[in-house]
């Protein structure tokens, strides 16, 4: 399991011009799931995001944990493109939409995230604070 986490000031998924889910200042996730994930990846990447120290504390250190901040989660298999072998990324690693949507579901529970459209092209918008970007794996 992969995600992509940003520090932002606000971000919103829209699907044809309309917003679908949008939130203020917190943490954009990008959710890549793989063929390999189970319930216990989600838990454990769940529990990291949640407790991510890099908000600034009162002396402007990266310090401070999520607490009372938004979750914006969005489903992304292409951070499972492999593009080792040329120039076009193969997605083998990507788990099929019927075993990642549960896991993405129940990410998005145990977060307490609000969501994009799981399978939906999307368009992401946000104001990335500080700039702080991530990677995390399970």
């Amino acid at each position: 399991m992969r995600a992509l986490v940003q520090r932002v000031s606000h971000a919103s998924v829209s699907i044809d011009g309309d917003t679908v889910s949008s939130i203020g200042a917190g943490l954009l996730v990008l959710l890549g799931i793989s063929v390999e994930d189970g319930e216990a990846d989600v838990e454990r990447l769940a529990r990291k995001v949640a407790a991510l120290r890099i908000f600034p504390d009162a002396e402007g250190r990266m310090n401070e944990p999520l607490g009372d901040r938004e979750i914006l989660c969005v489903s992304q298999f292409t951070l499972y493109g492999d593009t080792r072998k040329g120039n076009r990324p193969s997605f083998v690693a990507a788990a099929p939409g019927e075993r990642a949507e549960p896991l993405y579901e129940r990410f998005c529970e145990l977060t307490n995230a609000r969501r994009g459209v799981f399978g939906a092209y999307m368009q992401v918008a946000l104001l990335n604070d500080g700039p702080v970007t991530l990677l995390l794996e399970s």
